[in-house]
């Protein structure tokens, strides 16, 4: 679920672009890079961490040119090191080449082993840099002709920025997994995973880029292609219940929307008497207020959150996620001494989480806690840019309802039904991927390609 940002042709383009990353840090936390081109060459500082920890002044003084492009990792593919934080960079037969991905390509160790056997010398971990190696070894005259190559190889979900010297390109897979935007500001185009970057940095949202269209941007001016089959359309659904910022639009919709309708059809579907419903904030603040309209129950904050702690959804250590809980979030005891209490989530994946939620509002007093999730219950896990690997990891792929309300010691649990959410967004249904609840993955894959060795670590499919 990583973050991108670009600029073309702007004489602030590597500050911009690290506005741009500073606002998308919520779709990555591990590390960050900035890659700027001046015409002749490209220059990159990259590093662990957060943006701000990373980009000092002093480091923009090596970040020349008039365009650049900056990326924000959260890993689903390879370890949390040095070597894999983006824009992957290269140096090969046309010249130099950052690469920017966000998403994940299912048949990404399948080629690298190709890709080795015939001499391929790789220096991450990361999936992305199978793209590069595709490129360098393609016949094809530009980059252009050879990233289509290279792309009608790769499967799985990628929303990617290309930087050379004098061009900049931008692509979106024929599925449209992954949201990906373009502006303009000052003359100069921009384009993000989100467009409440565009706010931010005083950008004019012109449009999405397509599923599966390809966007050049060069001194000749700006081009766009369509070079591959057409596909289904499949939409991640998770963008809008928990990744996306709630200002910014995806697929075309405001997610602070459809996270409100999606409360409201919650309500619909699980009512229960109580005193007051609570969300989980941040990402749980939506759908709360749709839960608390919908119902008739007043709405309250009974869990403030220090927004100096990460997401711990996407923290990448399981002991950090445990040890982020308590410094995330505290319950307001003044609020829910005494209380039937409605917690609103957005989702529920491992459990540990709500657990220790539920333990925290019951601690504080509340005499009920009912637990309502905003989603479906996630039973398989996303081969396409969630960090859900394994589905033993996934708690309702072993437990039914019931068993989740035990394990988390809730008076009573329910989800939103996956036809209820379908109904938040107003796009048709089956533009939207919603695997990750019922297992009916948009890409066709081989048994080859999903027990790749180290890849997804998955029993066989079906079982649990």
């Amino acid at each position: 679920m990583c973050g991108i940002f670009g600029i073309f042709n702007h004489p602030e383009a590597a500050n911009i672009v690290y506005l741009g990353l500073h606002g998308l840090q919520h779709r990555g936390q591990e590390g960050s890079g900035i890659v700027s081109a001046d015409g002749s060459n490209l220059y990159c500082k990259k590093g662990m961490g957060l943006v701000s920890e990373i980009f000092k002044d002093a480091n923009f003084t090596r970040l020349k040119g008039f365009s650049a492009i900056g990326h924000n990792r959260y890993s689903t593919y390879g370890e949390s090191i040095i070597e894999n934080v983006q824009p992957v960079v290269v140096n090969y037969a046309l010249g130099s080449l950052a690469l920017a991905h966000n998403g994940n390509l299912v048949n990404a160790s399948f080629l690298r082993s190709e890709l080795e056997a015939y001499g391929s010398i790789f220096q991450s971990t990361i999936d992305s840099e199978v793209i590069v190696h595709l490129i360098a070894i393609s016949k094809g005259r530009t980059v252009l002709d050879r990233l289509i190559d290279a792309l009608k190889r790769v499967k799985g979900a990628y929303s990617l920025l290309i930087l050379t010297d004098k061009e900049m390109i931008a692509v979106r897979d024929t599925y449209g997994f992954r949201p990906l935007s373009i502006g303009e500001i000052d003359g100069a185009y921009v384009f993000s995973s989100e467009t409440s970057t565009f706010d931010l940095i005083g950008a004019n949202f012109i449009r999405d880029i397509l599923p599966g269209e390809i966007v050049v941007i060069n001194n000749g001016g700006i081009n766009s292609y369509m070079p591959f089959a057409k596909t289904r359309e499949a939409m991640c659904i998770f963008e809008h219940i928990y990744f996306a910022r709630p200002d910014s639009c995806i697929f075309g919709e405001n997610v602070n929307l459809v996270r409100k309708k999606m409360g409201l059809q919650l309500a619909k579907e699980a009512g229960v008497d109580a005193d007051i419903v609570i969300p989980v904030p941040d990402s749980g603040n939506p759908a709360a207020l749709g839960y608390a309209e919908g119902s008739g129950i007043p709405f309250d904050n009974g869990l403030i959150r220090s927004h100096y702690v990460g997401r711990t959804f996407i923290e990448p250590k399981q002991s950090i996620r445990h040890f982020g809980v308590r410094l995330k979030l505290n319950p307001v005891k003044e609020v829910l001494k005494g209380k039937r209490v409605v917690v609103i989530d957005d989702s529920i994946v491992r459990g540990t989480t709500s657990n220790k939620i539920v333990t925290m509002i019951r601690e504080a007093g509340a005499r009920e806690v009912h637990m309502r999730i905003a989603s479906p219950p996630i039973k398989f896990s996303c081969f396409y840019g969630i960090d859900t690997p394994t589905r033993k990891e996934l708690i309702a792929s072993k437990m039914n309802v019931e068993d989740v309300r035990r394990h988390l010691s809730a008076d009573t649990l329910a989800y939103l039904s996956i036809e209820g959410m379908l109904k938040a967004v107003s796009s048709p249904p089956y533009r939207f991927c919603v695997a990750c609840f019922n297992g009916e993955y948009p890409i066709p894959f081989t048994d080859e390609e999903i027990n790749q060795p180290g890849l997804f670590d998955l029993p066989p499919m079906g079982s649990e």
